[in-house]
């Protein structure tokens, strides 16, 4: 799981800078009430990282793990439109710092372990997909190219 820890960091380093210089007011922005604002979207990746960590962390000692959760009563409930900035950026941040450490730890043999979330998957499948999930709405805060996700 090195090599996946290694791209992480390398995913999380590149872009918090970037998130550091867009304006809170684009940030609060709302295009409609009913879509997130980017600012609740990142909270959405602080939610998804905390999540995630669970996880990685469960799947590797109980053979039956499942963990679901609302992404949008998370995003709701926690209130990110009107948490600080820069707090919600140094929290995105850290806790990948984490996810990484966690990896950079984890076995090889425990990659292939299974977990359920809404449906059954390996541990390496989830990180793949954490990445993948991370880069399609870091693009979308930051009004990049878009990174498709299913």
């Amino acid at each position: 799981m090195q090599t996946k820890a290694t791209a992480l960091n390398g995913v999380i380093d590149k872009y918090v800078s970037a998130l550091q210089f867009v304006p809170e007011s684009e940030y609060i922005l709302k295009t409609s009430p009913a879509r997130w604002s980017r600012k609740e979207i990142l909270g959405h990746l602080v939610d998804s990282a905390q999540n995630n960590i669970r996880r990685f962390i469960v799947a590797q000692y109980d053979e039956r793990s499942k963990i679901v959760y609302d992404q949008d009563k998370w995003v709701g409930l926690a209130n990110y439109q009107n948490y600080p900035l820069p707090d919600l950026i140094s929290l995105w941040y850290l806790l990948n710092k984490h996810i990484c450490h966690i990896l950079q730890l984890m076995p090889d043999e425990m990659a292939k372990r299974r977990t359920e979330t809404e449906e059954v998957h390996t541990i390496e499948w989830l990180v793949d997909d954490y990445i993948r999930h991370l880069l399609h709405h870091l693009h979308q805060v930051l009004e990049m190219e878009p990174v498709p996700y299913p």
